[in-house]
């Protein structure tokens, strides 16, 4: 349970004075005697050196501390709110920051020293802003002198804040990558913050960003699949799969090789039995020794269980041998339907880019597709038109 402090402003009291002074923080964080430490801040601000001292306080603390921006923390609480080693800011809170300043009269001499000293201590606030955002100094006091006021997205995206805190309980992707996040360099995690805000333009292109490489990838991996697919043909069908059939090795039901193939035992033509499980070949079982060549088994050897495994194996046989009879009918239809073409079909399909000079004969030939044995000199153009010619 962690140890709460509220430096809240009340219509006396702001950073300096009261219980929000760093007097009052000291003893609050001895009575803490070492617990975690959740500081809440709702403030306009106040004194710039009294922000400073009650942000080393919270620096030095031995204990985890965190700061909340629950409403405001400008001016001076903003410095204040730099003191925690992880800073939370409500969804609907401010931050704002501004150049340090001054009530004060006197002589030329005397304002002069005033100016010297506020540039020094919006040197020191800025370092402060530095070290917690990682931003460059012109950055940071640039962001000062415009007197910047912050909302919740934008303090996330500079690197001033590290969570926002928006009131829900669902557990997401980016909230346990914040988790191991946490512990990056500061620079590293502002960008990993404008990735994981919701609301964040470059994460909503990222995540199109993503899923259009991921898309691409996935054609990519399918088409290599397709390039490397091998069959080992079974009683129960073929098994696809990448490289050669080992155990480990992941088998598909589909020449795409996406499906994977069901949990079973498949039967090869040579009797090997391929236990199928989680998608994988979970083992691979040689044939029995005492069966021949052919796969026959001797019938003074065959017993009630080979029986089964015979059958299996003429299965996978007849299986190897559709297929077969699959790729050389395919074969006899193509050629087939060569032998059918006429002469002038086959002419037709010998097509040239040959146009005589002056000839006012249509370039349609141009247009088409140059087939790999074109004829491409006179010498080979004319030597086949006498081959047709025959």
């Amino acid at each position: 349970m962690s140890y709460k402090i509220y430096l809240y402003d009340t219509e006396t009291d702001c950073i300096g004075s009261g219980t929000l002074s760093s007097a009052y923080l000291h003893t609050q964080l001895e009575a803490a005697a070492g617990q975690d430490v959740d500081v809440h801040i709702s403030s306009v601000g106040g004194s710039a050196f009294d922000a400073i001292a009650i942000y080393d306080l919270l620096k030095k603390y031995t204990g985890n501390v965190t700061t909340y921006i629950d409403a405001l923390a400008a001016s001076a609480a903003s410095v204040v709110a730099m003191g925690g080693k992880k800073v939370i800011m409500s969804k609907y809170a401010l931050l704002m920051i501004h150049k340090p300043m001054v009530g004060s009269g006197g002589n030329a001499d005397e304002l002069l020293k005033d100016v010297q000293m506020l540039n020094v201590v919006q040197s020191r606030l800025a370092q402060i802003y530095m070290d917690k955002t990682g931003l460059d100094g012109v950055t940071v006091n640039s962001l000062i002198n415009a007197v910047t006021w912050l909302s919740a997205d934008q303090a996330l995206d500079l690197g001033f804040i590290d969570e926002i805190e928006d009131y829900t309980s669902d557990i997401t992707n980016s909230a346990i990558i914040q988790n191991y996040t946490n512990t990056a360099p500061i620079f590293y995690q502002r960008y990993i913050n404008k990735i994981l805000n919701k609301n964040s333009n470059m994460n909503n292109e990222n995540r199109d960003l993503i899923e259009k490489t991921t898309s691409v990838l996935d054609k990519i991996m399918n088409f290599f699949k397709k390039v490397v697919n091998k069959q080992t043909i079974t009683d129960k069908g073929l098994l696809h799969h990448a490289g050669e059939l080992a155990e480990g090795t992941e088998v598909y039901q589909d020449e795409d090789m996406t499906i994977p193939t069901p949990a079973d035992t498949y039967t090869t033509a040579e009797g090997k039995k391929i236990v199928v499980k989680g998608g994988c070949a979970d083992t691979i079982t040689a044939p029995s020794d005492d069966a021949d060549d052919d796969g026959d088994i001797p019938d003074d050897k065959l017993k009630a269980g080979d029986v089964q495994n015979r059958i299996k194996q003429i299965k996978a046989k007849l299986h190897a041998q559709n297929q077969l009879l699959t790729e050389a009918r395919e074969a006899l239809e193509t050629a087939n339907e060569r032998l059918q073409k006429t002469n002038e079909q086959v002419r037709n399909e010998i097509k040239s880019t040959f146009t005589p000079e002056g000839s006012k004969r249509s370039n349609k030939a141009k247009a088409e597709t140059t087939p790999f044995f074109a004829p491409q000199s006179t010498l080979a153009q004319n030597a086949v038109k006498r081959a047709v010619a025959k």
